[in-house]
């Protein structure tokens, strides 16, 4: 969410009406998210100017670890360089920390290539935006899935119940720290996540939505006691032992 907004952002500063716009000071700290999306807090470092130059070699853009050649326009303005400036910085700030973690596995590669081609700016920030966009597309629409074996068919499930909510086991990228919240696609995904894991027991589809409309799953170490909800249902594997419970 952080690095597409991030984009959707710096497409607009290389599009503005004001011609391309540079963030001088492209620090984390510039930036902050205001009702899910990135703000810039303060433009007092925004330019519109490009390099000016006589030829190629005028137009090198330097970076601590990376140097790139840009072209020298025949209007004497180094070629979408306040464009590229940015989009670089917005790949050693924010793509190099947050695009490897957290994705379904299935997506991974595709944000490998974002990430392999803004870093050696191969992207401009309209391919960039346009890939981004794919991204979300099959993340939203469950398409990255992949086609296999059903997994719900391993799992009982009770309408008009759900779990008691207490802490238990942890998992990456969990939206708690108090237990394993998860975004899901489906129950059948929720299902396939669990049996992924080798403490999951039972899982519930909750009715908490992501930014992205996706529901919320927790996944639970054994089939904990359960309490009547009309609204809920509660997956549990048919291996686990239900016991006293129901």
């Amino acid at each position: 969410q952080i690095c597409l907004s991030l984009v959707k952002l710096l497409f607009y500063l290389a599009h503005s009406p004001l011609g391309s716009i540079v963030l001088l000071d492209f620090q984390p700290r510039q930036f902050v998210m205001v009702d899910g999306n990135l703000k810039v807090t303060d433009m007092d470092d925004a330019s519109t100017e490009e390099l000016s130059c006589k030829e190629d070699n005028d137009c090198t853009l330097d970076f601590p670890t990376k140097s790139f050649p840009v072209k020298c326009s025949v209007v004497g303005k180094c070629e979408g360089i306040n464009e590229k400036k940015n989009l670089f910085n917005a790949y050693r700030y924010f793509f190099t920390y947050l695009l490897p973690h957290s994705a379904p596995s299935a997506l991974r590669p595709f944000l490998s290539d974002i990430l392999n081609a803004t870093g050696d700016l191969r992207y401009g920030i309209n391919e960039t935006l346009k890939a981004f966009e794919k991204v979300l597309h099959l993340y939203k629409s469950g398409l990255y899935l992949q086609k296999g074996p059903l997994h719900l068919k391993d799992y009982i499930s009770l309408k008009g119940f759900r779990a008691v909510e207490e802490p238990d086991y942890k998992c990456w990228p969990s939206y708690s720290h108090l237990g394993c919240l998860l975004s899901v696609h489906s129950a059948e995904e929720a299902a396939a996540i669990c049996n992924s894991q080798l403490q999951c027991q039972s899982f519930i589809v909750t009715e908490q939505r992501t930014w992205t409309g996706r529901p919320l799953a927790s996944f639970q170490s054994s089939p904990t006691d359960l309490i009547p909800d009309a609204n809920a249902v509660v997956y549990i594997k048919r291996s686990a032992s239900l016991g006293e419970r129901l």
